[in-house]
């Protein structure tokens, strides 16, 4: 049997922001000129985004810092500039909370105990601490403790594809094997206020959020059902190296998301997706932001509609980086817009610019 995805987990931090909210703290820092003022609104109002979820209490407008918590926001309502570790030590508090939230729920609806998972493959690019994620599941799922554990760091928004791409390997070479993929990316703690474009942009599109999958090729596990993976390709475009970048500064991770990302995408896309998705019945593609929609929706000249879930998620969510496009796949997977037997191209993009494809077919139960 080909394996299968056979079931979707999520979970998002309780803090919800509204995203006029947000684009409204921005403007009203001090010292804030009306040019960024003015980029902060275009930004934030074309992001196409109603609201996102973050792990900093502080971010909401009754929001105070947790005891010991270092200051993102103070009580006048000014953002203040935590450093790295500050950052990175409310990501080791935050994200294996999240990382189990969501593979519980995986685990439930794939109707899977915990004592059945023989691989974890976790995925992360917002923050690292050891040992790390895949151990922490290990804990608090009440895994086995002889459990295989892989970790994919620094990936980017991309990264989703090449976890699950791992799980369908192992599944394949071990028929017994049942992997647990589990993304969390607390991108919101890495928010500053900056007059750089390409900072503000950043600032408009990213949230906080978890997925998590359970791969099998075992028919006699797990609830019948799912998405069968049948195929996966991975390309590099022919620029865009500087044009996405993810690295680590002195006040939190730098993000650079350059107004070329869209164009290069929408100039290649169709040579990049290759023949693994020819023909597909529906799209799972992550929403780096509107604009990136939009340009795989032309250069792949799709319906308009084509593209209605990846937008949905990036209007309730925001980009929360790799778990983004397994929130997708579970809306189509729960969802009664697809029938049994059809077929999904995904679609990713991470640093480089590199783009990530995978076909999936969902099987409904009899």
């Amino acid at each position: 049997m080909a394996p299968r995805i056979v079931a979707i987990g999520t979970a998002v931090p309780p803090v919800r922001l509204a995203q006029t909210d947000v684009r409204d703290m921005f403007t009203s820092q001090p010292g804030t000129s009306r040019l960024t003022q003015r980029l902060v609104h275009a930004a934030f109002d074309a992001a196409d985004i109603q609201t996102r979820h973050s792990v900093v209490t502080q971010l909401a407008a009754d929001g105070r810092p947790e005891p010991g918590e270092a200051i993102f926001r103070d009580a006048s309502g000014t953002l203040h500039a935590p450093s790295t570790g500050e950052r990175n030590d409310l990501y080791i508090r935050a994200a294996p909370g999240l990382y189990a939230a969501s593979a519980r729920a995986a685990l439930e609806e794939a109707r899977v105990t915990p004592a059945e998972v023989t691989h974890v493959v976790t995925v992360s690019c917002t923050g690292l601490f050891a040992p790390g994620p895949d151990y922490r599941l290990v804990r608090d799922l009440g895994l086995r403790p002889d459990v295989e554990r892989y970790h994919l760091g620094f990936i980017g928004c991309a990264a989703a594809l090449p976890a699950v791409r791992a799980a369908e390997r192992i599944a394949r070479a071990d028929p017994d094997a049942v992997v647990l993929v589990v993304s969390t990316e607390l991108c919101s703690l890495h928010i500053r206020v900056s007059d750089d474009p390409q900072q503000i942009v950043a600032a408009s599109v990213f949230g906080d959020g978890a997925a998590a999958a359970v791969v099998t090729g075992a028919a006699d596990i797990g609830r019948p059902g799912g998405f069968d993976l049948e195929g996966f390709a991975t390309t590099l475009t022919s620029e865009g190296e500087t044009d996405m970048t993810w690295t680590i500064g002195d006040h939190g991770f730098d993000m650079i998301l350059s107004a070329e990302v869209p164009r290069i995408i929408g100039r290649e896309i169709r040579d990049a997706v290759g023949p693994v998705l020819d023909g597909v019945d529906a799209w799972a593609v992550h929403p780096g932001g509107r604009s990136v929609l939009d340009r795989v929706e032309a250069g792949l000249d799709l319906d308009p509609a084509a593209l209605d879930a990846s937008r949905h998620v990036l209007r309730t969510h925001g980009n929360m980086s790799s778990a983004t496009l397994l929130f997708i796949l579970r809306d189509l997977l729960v969802g009664d817009a697809l029938a049994d037997g059809a077929t999904v191209g995904a679609l990713a993009f991470g640093p480089g610019l590199t783009v990530e494809s995978a076909r999936l077919t969902k099987r409904t139960p009899a």
